[in-house]
């Protein structure tokens, strides 16, 4: 069955679940009363601590937002602590399993923070094993050598509020291209070659959909990430009804095929597109109609085969700067034999780039929700510390550091790092002990920022603007089919300090619709929560 989806925006709609609230009937206030018995008195003062008025006004907004006709028919999780004693304040179904989508981020941002710190860089190669003489002839093949930078692209460091590029999005992979041109190369005998074998052979984890793998979030993960894996595909109607949409590839390349139906329709008709292509395929099918004079689309489509892909590109950037290549443009994989093995000349290093730090890179992680980005460090992390090689030595040393930092083994089952598998599952409690824990750490500063603010940047810059949350919620956003989540710190109206993790399963509701609700219950924390501010001028 082939990839295809129409053109509509990429958030699933989604809802916030909730246990359905039952009032009592009215029936029931009309049957007589029990007589108290003499113990009855003493049995109330036994029954614990009444609950605080904030914690009350809390609940009943809740279940106000949660009992309303549609979130009603979810599944909803919710735990929020306060930081500074652990008291729980309010808990829901919080030993419970969601999936969580890309809350899950949280847990792998935190692992490669402890386990390869703040300031740790990628570095990207070029090399040969053969040699370059005088003439500038490089007898030898030309390796580009990926081990999981996941912004060789155009991306701006660092983040800012929000995303900013700069120049083409293979500016990353030009450099390259330029440096080896300074080295003196004019001719390549061998062949120019993308080896990706720092990482196994496993595009996609486990739970991810045949869906996910047309578009740039679901990206296949490879050790080579140029342009986070993507290109952008640009349609435009044309000047006449009837007349064929023309279209535009960014990166220039023809690594893929473009089979375009698309017609134009009349002017102000409804605009329907759509997008298809076969796994493995190298071909891509747009279909459907654009309305005369309408703005152009831009379609970000992941690619498949991301070394080879690499390979074709910097062959043509090569011979762009006048690089004659005799051989062709390939990829090597872990497993293929013309790895280098032990027995293999040691490669001559022609060239080299380091990546921004860690503590750089995981802002744009959590702050954009970078999928490709977050799988790649779940599995540098795996194979700097552990030696790992493959994803499922990856996901056992990830399930390792999570019970060493606290967290009950029972709590968490993720079979990915970025949150898109559908088969992840965590309970709120788990995610709250790992906010808990990271806040407790040296990077601890660096982790909480890396969360979007509330109406401020990341994918919460348009949600709970000009309310009581906006700048005092730093949090994960999660959004798949039917899954909705929030996870993260919050300061209070009153100055209280909150660990929080609210998680919503099995809606129907939009997209939109699930993120008022879920706003809703963010903003009553920070209304409700924590003592009441002191107004000025009073001690």
């Amino acid at each position: 069955m082939g990839l295809t989806r129409k053109l509509r925006p990429l958030l699933f709609g989604c809802g916030v679940p909730c246990m359905v609230v039952f009032a009592c009937t009215m029936n029931l206030a009309g049957q007589s009363r029990p007589m108290k018995s003499p113990g009855s008195r003493r049995a109330a003062t036994q029954r614990g601590p009444v609950e605080r008025a904030d914690v009350a006004r809390f609940r009943q907004r809740v279940e106000t937002a949660l009992s309303a006709s549609g979130p009603d028919k979810g599944f909803w999780g919710m735990m929020i602590t306060d930081a500074a004693t652990g008291e729980v304040l309010y808990a829901r179904n919080a030993g419970n399993y969601f999936t969580l989508a890309s809350d899950v981020k949280l847990f792998t941002t935190a692992l490669a923070l402890a386990t390869l710190g703040p300031e740790y860089r990628v570095r990207t190669t070029i090399s040969t094993t053969g040699t370059l003489d005088e003439n500038g002839l490089l007898n030898g093949d030309l390796v580009l050598i990926g081990r999981g930078d996941a912004n060789l692209s155009n991306r701006k460091f660092p983040y800012d509020k929000k995303v900013e590029r700069d120049g083409l999005p293979e500016k990353a992979l030009a450099a390259l291209a330029d440096a080896v041109v300074a080295r003196g190369v004019k001719e390549i005998e061998g062949s120019v070659i993308a080896d990706d074998s720092f990482f196994p052979v496993d595009r996609f984890p486990d739970g991810w959909t045949i869906d996910d793998m047309l578009w740039s979030y679901g990206a296949a993960v490879s050790a080579i990430a140029v342009n986070d894996n993507t290109f952008t595909l640009e349609l435009r109607p044309g000047e006449r009804e009837g007349d064929a949409a023309k279209f535009t590839i960014e990166p220039a390349s023809d690594f893929y095929t473009i089979e375009n139906t698309i017609r134009t329709s009349a002017h102000g008709s409804e605009e329907k597109l759509a997008a298809a292509r076969e796994p493995g395929s190298r071909a891509i099918r747009v279909s459907g109609t654009m309305p005369a004079g309408a703005s152009p689309r831009r379609l970000t489509i992941a690619i498949e085969e991301p070394a080879e892909y690499a390979a074709e590109l910097l062959a043509r950037l090569l011979a762009a700067r006048g690089i004659k290549i005799d051989g062709v443009a390939r990829a090597r994989h872990a497993g293929d034999t013309a790895v280098s093995g032990e027995n293999s000349p040691a490669d001559t290093l022609i060239t080299e780039r380091l990546s921004e730090s860690l503590g750089e890179e995981i802002r744009q992680v959590n702050k954009n929700s970078l999928n490709l980005h977050a799988e790649l460090l779940l599995l540098l992390a795996a194979h700097e510390k552990s030696g790992a090689t493959t994803r499922e030595e990856a996901l056992k040393f990830a399930a390792d550091f999570y019970k060493a930092a606290g967290i009950a083994e029972s709590d968490v089952v993720l079979s990915d790092g970025s949150g898109l598998s559908r088969r992840d599952l965590v309970t709120p409690r788990a995610i709250v002990q790992m906010l808990n824990y990271a806040a407790s750490q040296p990077w601890g500063e660096i982790y909480r920022t890396s969360l979007p603010v509330a109406g401020e940047d990341g994918t919460l810059s348009e949600r709970m603007k000009n309310t009581a949350a906006t700048g005092h919620i730093f949090a994960k956003t999660g959004t798949v089919e039917h899954v909705v989540a929030l996870s993260g710190y919050a300061t209070t109206a009153g100055g209280a300090h909150l660990i929080f993790s609210i998680l919503g399963n099995n809606n129907g509701l939009h997209a939109q619709t699930a993120d008022t609700i879920l706003d809703a219950i963010a903003v009553a924390m920070i209304e409700e929560l924590g003592p009441p501010p002191v107004k000025k001028g009073m001690k």
